[in-house]
């Protein structure tokens, strides 16, 4: 039995995404973003930031996500201990949606 536990335990960790997961996900965004700005696809992430952070004042901005296939920032903030979502349309720079208070 005791075998038997140890080889689940093996496969469980085994399965688990590795502790750097986000971080090289986050890298993975930040690259997606430069390539699509170089080709002139999007707008620059300090232009979409000049135009949202000004409208999240109170709030603490935790980074960004973006969707290369959708050519939308999703900029990730926090505010009284609940994460508010911001999408940006990265070609054009207008607010799509919030999500969160």
């Amino acid at each position: 039995m005791s075998m038997f536990v140890i080889v689940l335990l093996g496969l469980a960790t085994a399965t688990a995404p590795p502790p750097l997961a986000g971080a090289w996900l986050q890298h993975v965004d930040q690259r997606e973003a430069w390539h699509a700005r170089q080709q002139g696809r999007i707008l620059p992430l300090r232009e979409i930031e000049g135009r949202v952070l000004p409208t999240m004042r109170g709030s603490q901005y935790l980074g960004f996500d973006f969707d290369g296939e959708r050519g939308i920032y999703t900029l990730k903030f926090l505010r009284d201990g609940k994460v508010i979502w911001v999408e940006v349309d990265g070609r054009s720079g207008q607010i799509l949606g919030r999500t969160g208070n």
